[in-house]
């Protein structure tokens, strides 16, 4: 909660702080709300794996100096993506896709060293992320047998890891007002971590590492 408070302290300073002056430096703040693609996968041994589409809306909160060669913001961004992971009908033989959907909230702290001024930035830093559980997205595919398995059902590996460590690295691109941003996303921790508490007739130890492209247009203010 106290993490939370803290966050939602930095957003509103950054909301309200438009321009002031320290070191003999103007320092320009702004405010970005955009929205774009993903395309969401899980890097596993221990599934074979589809990459899915979803979609991502969010807001960052920048804070430029002019003269220096970089600057900083605060991003908040919400998801909905989809992964597919191979099954087979009961009694079948032929494997075909599951689709799952997961939500994702993050919370990311992004630096951006100016390639070209403030119209192209090579961008990178940490994400804390809260995700659902994966859904099927077609309940009557609950008994399908995941592939490589005898046992195991498309609804029993529902239940992943909810919070994740990621780094995102890209570039954006554009002017004042309107940018275009190209984010690679990658979790350090082990999404499909929670299966291992799971009580299986076989036995497994699941590992498993998200993995996102984001492609978005931003409008800044």
């Amino acid at each position: 909660m106290k993490t939370i408070v803290f966050q939602i302290y930095v957003v509103i300073n950054v909301l309200f702080v438009t321009i002031s002056t320290a070191q003999n430096y103007r320092i320009q703040n702004a405010i970005g709300v955009y929205g774009g693609l993903t395309q969401f996968n899980i890097d596993t041994d221990n599934f074979v794996t589809e990459k899915g589409d979803g979609w991502i809306v969010g807001m960052a909160a920048t804070v430029d100096l002019p003269h220096r060669w970089h600057n900083v913001s605060y991003n908040i961004q919400l998801g909905e993506n989809k992964t597919g992971i191979a099954a087979l009908r009961p009694l079948g033989s032929q494997s075909e896709f599951v689709d799952y959907k997961i939500f994702t909230a993050q919370i990311a702290l992004v630096g951006h060293l100016k390639l070209i001024n403030k119209h192209l930035t090579l961008d990178a830093g940490p994400m804390l992320q809260y995700n659902s559980d994966l859904n099927l997205e077609d309940q009557t595919k609950e008994t399908y047998i995941i592939d490589g398995y005898n046992s195991i059902r498309a609804n029993d590996i529902s239940e992943i890891s909810n919070f994740n460590v990621n780094a995102t690295i890209g570039l954006t691109t554009g002017f004042d007002n309107f940018k275009f941003r190209a984010q690679y996303i990658y979790s350090f921790t082990n999404i499909l971590g929670k299966l291992n508490d799971k009580t299986f007739s076989e036995t497994l130890d699941f590992k498993g590492n998200q993995n996102m492209l984001v492609f978005s247009a931003m409008v800044v203010f």
